[in-house]
């Protein structure tokens, strides 16, 4: 497996042609996308170009709100946009909220964030609103323009129970079978596998993201050549039913 890391790529405001982006960038590099590419976009790049944008100063906090800035001191206005895009707050400490997002992601924040926004300062970047119909439409996009079939991440890092650090996942999916079951199979030794399910498109996310970087890079596109992996699509299946979940 071979990644390249697109050099130039430059910076997105709201109502950026997101897909022409891509495709210039590509051309740039000298990069053309062969059938079974993994494309690999990092969401903030995605929610600015698609207006998924607040600006604090223009936000009204509720009561709600202002108890949750009080439990998390944080900003009441943050909190009310947290509010927002969540289904429900799970988690409250001094400094972090952990939340159910509106598309069923556990993250810090609801996935508001202030980090490379380029707005101003009181700007904050939401998720997309629909982040598989956003990988779809790139995915388009590179087959109207190169002719071929390749896969499309929309990535995001978030933390894991019991473990330090963030990791890249996939928020947004089209072209690609989330998850590999390997229940049924043999191992080398002949016990078959009972429980055994890989999940690609983070995996391949979370490869993507070590390259992407978090700070200043400005390397939002990640080309993945080489992987394993079905046609398929759709985030859904990452996510597990609560009544499986044995961390809330």
């Amino acid at each position: 497996m071979t990644a390249w890391v697109p050099l130039g790529f430059p910076d997105i405001r709201p109502g950026a042609d997101l897909g022409a982006t891509v495709l210039e960038v590509l051309a740039r590099n000298d990069l053309r996308p062969q059938p079974g590419d993994v494309l690999v976009l990092a969401q903030k790049v995605v929610s600015k170009a698609e207006g998924a944008v607040v600006q604090l100063a223009e936000v009204t906090p509720t009561a709600r709100a202002e108890q949750l800035a009080r439990e998390a001191e944080k900003d009441s206005r943050l909190c009310q946009v947290i509010l927002a895009e969540s289904r429900q707050i799970l988690r409250i400490r001094p400094g972090l909220i952990i939340a159910e997002h509106r598309l069923g992601f556990i993250c810090a924040n609801a996935g508001v964030d202030f980090s490379n926004v380029g707005l101003g300062t009181d700007w904050v970047t939401l998720l997309p609103r629909d982040p598989d119909q956003s990988a779809s439409r790139l995915r388009e996009r590179i087959a109207q323009a190169h002719g071929v079939e390749v896969a499309v991440i929309i990535n995001d890092t978030h933390g894991r129970p019991w473990r330090e650090g963030a990791v890249g996942v996939a928020i947004g999916i089209a072209g690609l079978e989330p998850i590999y079951s390997y229940i049924g199979q043999e191992d080398r030794y002949g016990y078959v596998l009972h429980s055994s399910i890989e999940s690609v498109a983070d995996e391949l996310a979370a490869a993507a993201s070590l390259l992407q970087g978090q700070a200043a890079e400005g390397t939002p596109l990640v080309v993945i050549r080489g992987a394993r992996f079905t046609p398929g699509g759709g985030r859904t299946r990452l996510l597990r039913e609560p009544e499986r979940d044995m961390f809330r």
